[in-house]
């Protein structure tokens, strides 16, 4: 599959490694430019470019910069394509953002509402990104970490999904856009590792 990678931090770096290793046609960008990235395309494989060739010549996109850069994002260049929302609102980071504080809206709401047309589903916003480096499982290995999958469009559910699995983690159906602060910052799934039983469990007793 080809899959475009934008930001190379640690959650989009960590990608860039995993799914490249995978055998994907990974094209890695960030806000500084292609030649920013020359380490991480020699060490990888992956290719360098620009946000808006990352994304337009992949089947999936992973977005995975700072909340408050989205909008500056070149949104059509996202029309049409899965897009993995990696994103967590940080008020410390991204600033005030009162439709999210509020809980009006979720941050993956907030972000499609940016990239009109894109099939946004959100994923890998729970896990550190040493533990999506090394603690990916074969299927059916006892104690096999879950990550929550969130989206509206459930073809686009299904392919994250299956790209989850293939990284290691059991892939857990978390319900809609709207339903992912769920899987947000403070909640039960964050940051904690579960098994399916677990994230499941947690997903269904967390409370706003």
């Amino acid at each position: 599959m080809r899959i475009g990678i934008i930001g190379s931090g640690q959650i989009g770096g960590t990608l860039t490694r995993r799914l490249q290793d995978l055998g994907h046609d990974v094209t890695v960008a960030n806000s500084r430019g292609p030649e920013s990235l020359r380490d991480l395309a020699a060490e990888t494989g992956a290719t360098p470019g620009t946000v808006e060739q990352a994304a337009r010549s992949a089947d999936l996109v992973v977005v995975a910069v700072p909340l408050k850069a989205v909008p500056q994002l070149p949104a059509a260049a996202f029309e049409g394509r899965v897009v993995v929302d990696a994103n967590n609102y940080y008020p410390q980071r991204d600033g005030d953002v009162p439709e999210i504080a509020d809980l009006s809206l979720t941050s993956s709401r907030w972000t499609a509402d940016r990239l009109k047309g894109a099939r946004v589903v959100k994923a890998f916003n729970n896990i550190q990104a040493r533990h999506l480096s090394e603690k990916g499982r074969p299927a059916g290995t006892p104690d096999r970490i879950a990550l929550p999958v969130a989206g509206d469009d459930p073809e686009a559910k299904r392919i994250v999904m299956e790209v989850v699995d293939a990284l290691g983690f059991d892939p857990v159906d978390a319900g809609t856009l709207d339903g992912s602060w769920r899987q947000q910052p403070d909640t039960p799934v964050y940051g904690t590792d579960l098994d399916a039983e677990g994230v499941r469990q947690g997903l269904a007793e967390v409370r706003p």
